[in-house]
C-alpha cells in the first residue's frame, strides 16, 4: 500500500490514500501560513491598527490564500496555471504595502491593488507572446534569486526572530539545527512515503522538544475566536494614482516571479518546461484573486517559493494534496482558534525547517539556468544579475540619491534587480549559439 500510495502521490492526477495525502497537505500548510500571516500582521502593527481589525486582516489572508490555492490548481475558464503549489501573501510586496499604507491607508492600498490585479490578467492574456523575453537563463535567474533571498529569513527564524531580545540563544539555534538533522535523515534515509515527510517530521519533533524544555506560548490559541466570517469592503477603497503606479510594477515584477515558481514547479515536480497556457493561466490566477483580495481585505498572493521547495524535495504533485491544502486554508480563515495553533510553532523550529527547503529553491533555479549552454553570454547575464542583485541588497546606501520609495524598490529585494538586469542583459547582448564553455 506504501508503494502504491508513493507512486499516486507523485501523479498530478493520482488517486493516493487520504492518510497518505493529509500528512502531505499538512506539511504544505505549516511550512506557509506564518508566511502567509507575517505581513497583514507588520502592516497592522505599522500602521497601528486595533485588535479588531488586525483579526480582520489576518483571517482575509488566510482565506484569500485557500481560495487562491485552489483557483491555481482546479483552473476554472482558463484562469489559473492547473498545477500544485500553496498560494500565500507574497513578501516581495511588502516595502510597497507599507509605503501606500503609511500614506493612504489600508484603503489606499486595497484601491491600488484592485486596478493593478485587473491589469495584470492582461499580462497572463500576451504570455504566449512575451515569453520569449524570459527563458531560461532569466527565469532561472528569479528562481536562483527567490532561493538566496530567502537564507537570511531562515536565519532570522532560527535566531528566534529579529525582534527577540535573546535572538541567536544557544537553545534556539540547537533546537533548529535537530530539526533540520530530522528533516535531512528523513530525505536522505527514508523508505517510501516516510522519504517525503522529513519537513514535518522534523517540525513535531522541534515543537516537542521546544515544549518540553522551553515551554510553547498557547496564548494566541486561547484568545482567538472559533469563528470570524470576512467581512468584505470593511477598510473601503482609495484610489491614488501614485499607489496604483506602485503597486502596477510590483505586479509586473511579480508576474515575473511566478513565472520563475511556476517553472521551478514543472521542473522539480514534472520534470519538464512550462507551458505557456500553465505561466499565463497562473498569472491571471493572481489577478483574479488580487482584485478579489481587495474586496474582500486581503493583500495579494502568489506562489510560495518554500512550497515549490518542496514540491522540487518531495516530487508530490497529486491534485487531492492541494484540493486539502486550499480546504485547510478557507477554513482556517474562518476558524481563528485553527491559525493561533499553527503561529504557536516556534521561530526556530520553523527555521530549522524551512532550512532545507531554501536551499532546495536555490538549486531548482541552477537546473532553470542549466537548461540552456553556459556559454560566455549565458554566464555573465546570470553573473552579473546576482552580483548587481546581491550587492545592491547588501549596500543599499549606494542609491541614497534616489527617491526613497524607488529606491526601497530596487534595494528591498534582490528578486527585482536580479529580474530587470537579467531581462535588460538578455534583451541587448546579442545571441550566442555556442555551446557551453570549459
Amino acid at each position: 500500500m506504501a508503494a502504491d500510495d508513493l507512486k499516486e502521490l507523485r501523479k498530478f492526477d493520482g488517486k493516493p490514500s487520504w492518510g497518505a495525502s493529509v500528512p502531505h497537505a499538512l506539511q504544505h500548510v505549516l511550512a506557509m501560513i506564518v508566511g502567509n500571516i507575517t505581513p497583514p500582521i507588520i502592516i497592522a502593527s505599522t500602521l497601528g491598527l486595533p485588535d479588531s481589525d488586525k483579526v480582520i486582516l489576518i483571517q482575509a489572508c488566510m482565506l484569500i490564500a485557500g481560495i487562491t490555492t485552489l483557483v491555481q490548481l482546479l483552473s476554472p475558464f482558463g484562469v489559473g496555471m492547473g498545477l500544485p503549489n500553496a498560494m500565500g501573501v507574497a513578501f516581495a510586496y511588502l516595502p510597497i504595502l507599507l509605503t501606500i499604507g503609511k500614506a493612504y491607508g489600508v484603503s489606499g492600498i486595497l484601491g491600488a491593488q484592485l486596478v493593478a490585479a485587473f491589469l495584470s490578467i492582461f499580462i497572463g492574456m500576451a504570455m504566449e507572446k512575451i515569453r520569449p523575453l524570459f527563458p531560461p537563463v532569466v527565469s532561472g535567474t528569479v528562481v536562483l534569486c527567490i532561493g538566496l533571498s530567502l537564507y537570511g529569513t531562515a536565519m532570522n527564524y532560527i535566531g528566534g526572530g529579529a525582534s527577540n531580545p535573546n535572538f541567536g540563544a544557544p537553545a534556539y539555534v540547537g533546537v533548529a539545527a535537530l530539526v533540520l538533522v530530522v528533516t535531512l535523515a528523513f530525505n536522505f534515509f527514508g523508505r517510501g512515503i516516510l522519504k517525503t515527510l522529513g519537513i514535518l517530521f522534523g517540525l513535531l519533533v522541534g515543537y516537542v522538544v521546544w515544549a518540553i524544555f522551553i515551554g510553547v506560548d498557547t496564548s494566541g490559541i486561547a484568545s482567538a475566536a472559533w469563528v470570524a466570517l470576512p467581512q468584505p469592503l470593511h477598510f473601503g477603497l482609495t484610489f491614488e494614482p501614485s499607489a496604483i503606479v506602485a503597486m502596477i510594477l510590483m505586479y509586473v515584477v511579480q508576474a515575473v516571479q511566478t513565472i520563475g515558481d511556476v517553472s521551478s514547479t514543472t521542473a522539480g515536480g514534472f520534470n519538464r518546461q512550462a507551458t505557456d497556457k500553465e505561466l499565463g493561466g497562473a498569472v491571471k490566477g493572481t489577478g483574479v484573486c488580487g482584485m478579489l483580495g481587495a474586496l474582500l481585505g486581503g493583500f495579494p498572493s502568489d506562489p510560495f517559493s518554500q512550497n515549490v521547495g518542496i514540491i522540487v524535495t518531495t516530487k508530490v504533485v497529486a491534485k487531492r494534496v492541494f484540493v486539502i491544502v486550499g480546504t485547510t486554508l478557507i477554513v482556517a480563515g474562518l476558524i481563528p482558534k485553527f491559525g493561533g495553533l499553527m503561529t504557536s510553532i516556534p521561530n526556530p523550529v520553523l527555521g530549522g525547517a524551512t532550512l532545507s527547503v531554501f536551499a532546495a529553491i536555490t538549486m531548482s533555479g541552477i537546473q532553470l539556468i542549466t537548461e540552456q549552454p553556459l556559454n560566455y553570454r549565458n554566464r555573465m547575464i546570470v553573473g552579473v544579475s546576482l552580483a548587481v542583485a546581491v550587492g545592491l541588497t547588501n549596500v543599499p546606501a549606494i542609491l541614497g540619491f534616489l527617491p526613497a520609495e524607488v529606491a526601497s524598490v530596487i534595494t528591498g529585494s534582490p528578486i527585482i534587480t536580479g529580474f530587470v538586469v537579467s531581462f535588460l542583459l538578455n534583451v541587448i547582448v546579442p545571441e550566442d549559439d555556442s555551446e557551453a564553455e570549459e
